[in-house]
């Protein structure tokens, strides 16, 4: 039950559509415009970088904020487990970014989210995701390399870290299920990057700037 409740939460926070409503304060439903995402960096080719810094923002608290508040209902009562149930909850917040209902199922692609995950989870996550991401990032500008990434790490991380040990308390179970959740948002972020990862493999992805070249 635990689980469920931890999924819902997450994805009603995920819900909040921050490149959308951002969007519709400024007259546009960024859905119509540039790459057609509603995420961190079309809002920033499209309305500029104030916008795509705002909506980035927006989206890591989202999960953060539903990450925390399963903790706080389940923390002490589930404390062998609280690992798997921030995952739980984070997955059902890139769900809700990704596949909004109320927008048609379509949303965003799950990295800011994703940035949220890691920002939660574990301090010893930061550091690996944020040299992986701004690593590739600043050496060629593409932000889709920088994400696709950070999601081979945290999943590489992720077991790495489980089988020695750091999630004290898990079974061997529970940190199976966790790898799996952390596995199915791995392969769903490849999947949202498909065409991104053709235009790589081509030399046609489009890179971006901050701020103007």
């Amino acid at each position: 039950m635990e689980r469920i409740v931890c999924l819902v939460i997450g994805y009603l926070f995920g819900l909040f559509q921050t490149a959308y409503i951002y969007g519709k304060m400024k007259g546009i439903d960024i859905r119509k415009h540039g790459s057609g995402n509603a995420g961190t960096t079309n809002t920033l080719r499209v309305l500029g970088t104030k916008a795509g810094l705002i909506v980035f923002a927006g989206d890591v608290i989202k999960c953060i904020f539903a990450v925390v508040i399963c903790t706080l209902l389940f923390g002490k009562s589930h404390p062998d487990m609280v690992y798997l149930l921030k995952m739980y909850a984070a997955a059902g917040a890139i769900l809700g970014h990704n596949f909004p209902f109320y927008l048609n199922f379509k949303g965003g692609k799950g990295i800011a989210a994703t940035a949220g995950l890691i920002l939660s989870f574990h301090p010893t996550f930061l550091p690996v995701g944020v040299i992986m991401f701004f690593g590739a990032f600043l050496l060629t500008h593409y932000v889709s390399l920088g994400s696709l990434l950070v999601y081979a790490a945290f999943i590489i991380q992720i077991v790495v870290s489980g089988q020695l040990g750091l999630f004290e308390g898990m079974t061997q179970a529970e940190l199976i299920e966790m790898y799996v959740i952390a596995l199915f948002l791995t392969i769903m972020a490849y999947y949202k990057h498909w065409e991104n990862i053709k235009r790589l493999i081509k030399g046609e992805e489009r890179k971006t700037y901050l701020f103007k070249k």
